[in-house]
């Protein structure tokens, strides 16, 4: 018996680098699977009047840089190679170089600000709203529950 179990474990293991690749697929289709239902479960669904959060200073540079350097080479198509590009010709700029986009992005970023807060503010209000509906249900159950109340002061009395 214990050649047997020596004999497979030999197989598993030259089998193994072909189950893992199965399992890796498995699991690939699996963490699909689960991400949709967390989306279903956990995430509340995006609102789509949320103002988007604005670029950075390297976001805004890029708009710019996209427009060059497809301009010099029309034949390059794959983004990774602009993106590629981009961030070395990022990292080669010195500090005044980026001083203007980062201003961009920090006027931006403060418009982003003033949306945020009315965005917020109108939220809030909207739920305040569905708040004042809830009191006056709760209002009228309280109403019934006095009633019991009344009734229990009664029972109390008795003893």
């Amino acid at each position: 018996m214990k050649t047997a179990k020596g004999k497979g474990a030999a197989k598993r293991e030259t089998l193994k680098p072909v189950d893992d690749g199965k399992v890796g697929k498995r699991k690939a289709a699996g963490k699909a699977d689960k991400s949709g239902s967390k989306a279903k479960k956990g995430k509340l669904a995006k609102d789509p009047n949320k103002p988007k959060r604005p670029p950075s200073a390297f976001f805004v540079f890029l708009e710019e840089f996209r427009k060059t350097f497809k301009k010099e080479n029309p034949n390059v198509k794959a983004v990774s190679a602009v993106g590629k590009a981009g961030g070395e010709k990022w990292k080669s700029l010195s500090a005044a170089e980026k001083a203007p986009y980062e201003a961009k992005a920090a006027k931006r970023k403060a418009e982003y600000q003033k949306l945020i807060n009315a965005y917020n503010k109108k939220q809030e209000s909207t739920a305040d709203d569905g708040d004042e509906e809830s009191e006056i249900h709760d209002d009228d159950d309280e109403s019934g529950q006095g009633d019991d109340e009344e009734e229990d002061d009664d029972d109390e009395d008795d003893d």
